[in-house]
């Protein structure tokens, strides 16, 4: 009983909400622009579904490609990083320095070389800059932290260096990975986000043009659906990506073992 009362409990919560908020918004008479109420959002959700919809496919599949490259490079790279001291002391404060480098601030530069009649190759080049850190420094944290105890077994048995890594460092580091890859998975959808604001109008059919707008427009209902569709896809992209991970560590990791007494 409880368990299932656990389930509905963020329903019941979102219920609360948007009762108060459309409430609110009928007794303070509030306009429109400035805040519409739950039940026109929902209206021009309904009403501007299918334009929504195609934007958010547009949306989605610049986030998708941007995550499995931020996966793939990030991955590599921590690999390359944990054969090679010298190649991490090397690289490291580079990647360091391009995540902490906004997006706003590199992304005209992006749009110039790539070329505005490849706009959407340079929203996937700076959502995949986004989402490629978490990964790079969870998974080099992760190869790093296997059990010496067992590094110790696998040099007294022989095993060669790329061994250790199949045998021993990446299934120890899996768990970060995967921890890294749930961060990556919205980062790359921020970042498309972002991108597609600072690339500006004509260059993305993406949700964040369709914000833009309906901003122009004055149509905030429509933003605020919009706004709606981009929650539920990072919502969408975490639980496909949680799932991935129970998937993953069931049966052997902690993450995943029920303790709760009862």
């Amino acid at each position: 009983m409880k368990r299932a009362f656990s389930l509905f409990l963020p329903l019941i919560v979102a219920a609360l909400f948007l009762g108060l908020w459309e409430g609110a918004v009928t007794a303070f008479a509030i306009k429109p622009f400035v805040l519409p109420a739950p039940s026109a959002i929902g209206l021009a959700l309904w009403r501007d579904a299918g334009s929504l919809g195609l934007s958010a496919l547009v949306t989605l599949r610049i986030t998708v490609i941007a995550f499995a490259l931020a996966l793939v490079m990030g991955v590599g790279l921590a690999v390359l990083f944990a054969q090679s001291r010298l190649i991490a002391r090397s690289l490291y404060p580079y990647a360091v320095a391009l995540q902490v480098t906004p997006v706003v601030a590199i992304a005209p530069l992006i749009l110039i070389w790539v070329g505005l009649e490849h706009a959407q190759r340079a929203l996937l080049i700076l959502a995949t800059i986004v989402a490629f850190f978490p990964i790079l420094s969870n998974t080099t944290l992760g190869l790093k932290s296997a059990d010496p105890n067992l590094v110790a077994l696998f040099d007294l048995y022989g095993a060669g260096r790329w061994q250790k890594l199949w045998r021993l460092q990446l299934p120890s580091a899996l768990p970060f990975i995967l921890a890294g890859a749930k961060v990556a998975g919205g980062l790359a959808l921020i970042g498309t986000v972002v991108a597609e604001f600072v690339a500006g109008s004509g260059t993305s059919a993406g949700l964040a043009w369709r914000i833009i707008e309906a901003g122009n427009r004055l149509q905030v209902p429509k933003m605020f659906a919009a706004l709606f569709v981009l929650s539920a896809l990072g919502l969408a992209i975490f639980a496909v990506l949680s799932w991935i991970e129970w998937l993953a560590l069931r049966g052997w990791h902690e993450s995943t073992l029920d303790r709760r007494e009862g």
